[in-house]
């Protein structure tokens, strides 16, 4: 019995020390050791704010087109004669040049007419005039007192001065007739179109050509209530536009200025056109080097100096926010949100007027969730011992 009793009882006693000792070894175990474990503050990177004079720019596009644009006709009939060698699509002419000339015979003969016409007008006035005076002096010899007008042949003198009035102006009829049969240019130009070629017959009022003058270019530019809010007083100042276009893979640039705007808005787009002009836009007074001629009809990006404004910051346009505000950092390396006076806004600018702190950076990369206060580490700035921490246990 006691036999049996001791193999029960070491089993039990084997399992009862081996809880003991499990219990003592939990008891004694150490508590799990806390690290520390840093944790980096939000990088950001930033840019100094600085306040500057700016001359806002506007910028539209238009294409090129002649100040004067005429459709030449002829102003007498006649068989064409002679065209001139540079009266062709592209030709350059002068003011004056002889560019189409009708056959003139005709004209030669009613200037002759009218001359001699004149001429017997002439002579029939002189001889009136010689019988006033012959019939004055015998009324003076015969009679007293003031004589008739009738006496003195003054109805037949005033007759004889009208029809040689109509002589004179049959004259000039004639003679300008007879000029109109050399038609020329009216200003320094190049030939768009021709219409007329040798031997056709030209009625009254046939078109010739059309042709555009040369002397200066004009561009009309598209500009929004806000681009001229910012142009100034075109009447007075007409600002300087610089236009540039690709030519030949080289980029051109040419100066002109804003002369005008046409006054009315335009009901399809909501814009009113501003015309800026460029002289001799095909160099043909003065050739300069690496100067490619400004062509009508091509089409032209427009730069123009507009107003100035003083203590103005300029940003990237994505550092304005969607509500209005403009993140920076402090002197503590702090986050703050700032609200602005936008000035103006465009494809890659913000111009700011007011809102911003001299002292402060502004935030040019992302942030997200951002709070007043949020602290924060500028780029290649190196980390410090007062940033944040938390607790971690290892087990």
């Amino acid at each position: 019995m006691a036999s049996g009793l001791k193999k029960v009882g070491i089993p039990i006693f084997i399992l009862v020390g081996a809880i003991v000792i499990m219990a003592i070894l939990i008891a004694s175990k150490p508590e799990p050791e806390k690290k520390e474990v840093e944790k980096a503050e939000f990088l950001v990177d930033v840019s100094p704010i600085e306040f500057n004079d700016i001359e806002f720019l506007v910028y539209a596009q238009g294409s090129v087109q002649p100040k004067n644009q005429t459709m030449l006709s002829s102003q007498v009939s006649g068989k064409v004669i002679a065209i001139a060698d540079n009266f062709i699509e592209g030709g350059f002419f002068s003011e004056g040049d002889v560019l189409v000339e009708l056959e003139s015979v005709d004209y030669q003969t009613d200037l002759l007419l009218a001359e001699a016409e004149l001429a017997r007008a002439q002579a029939a006035l002189d001889e009136e005039i010689a019988r006033g005076r012959v019939a004055a002096k015998e009324w003076s010899s015969f009679n007293s007192g003031t004589p008739p007008e009738l006496g003195l042949r003054k109805p037949q003198l005033a007759r004889e001065q009208a029809n040689l009035k109509a002589a004179q102006a049959n004259y000039q009829r004639a003679l300008r007739n007879l000029e109109r049969t050399k038609i020329k240019a009216p200003y320094d130009g190049l030939v768009k179109s021709r219409g007329v070629d040798l031997g056709q017959f030209l009625p009254l009022g046939g078109q010739v050509g059309e042709i555009f003058s040369t002397d200066t270019a004009q561009i009309r530019l598209p500009l929004t209530d806000d681009d001229v809010a910012f142009i100034g007083d075109v009447q007075n100042q007409q600002p300087i536009v610089t236009l540039s276009a690709e030519v030949a893979g080289k980029k051109q640039f040419w100066q002109g200025r804003l002369v005008r705007d046409e006054a009315v808005l335009d009901d399809a787009r909501r814009v009113i056109y501003g015309v800026v002009e460029v002289n001799d836009p095909y160099l043909r007074q003065d050739t300069q080097v690496n100067q490619s001629a400004l062509k009508f009809g091509r089409f032209v990006e427009a730069q123009i100096t507009g107003v100035q404004a003083s203590g103005i910051v300029k940003l990237p346009r994505f550092v304005l926010r969607l509500d209005g505000t403009v993140l920076t950092v402090d002197d503590n390396s702090q986050l703050q949100i700032n609200d602005v006076e936008v000035i103006r806004t465009d494809e890659d600018f913000v111009y700011i007027g007011g809102g911003l702190d001299p002292s402060h950076q502004v935030v040019m990369s992302a942030v997200s969730n951002p709070y007043n206060g949020m602290p924060v580490r500028i780029l290649d700035t190196p980390p410090t011992g007062s940033e944040q921490s938390v607790q971690e246990v290892s087990l």
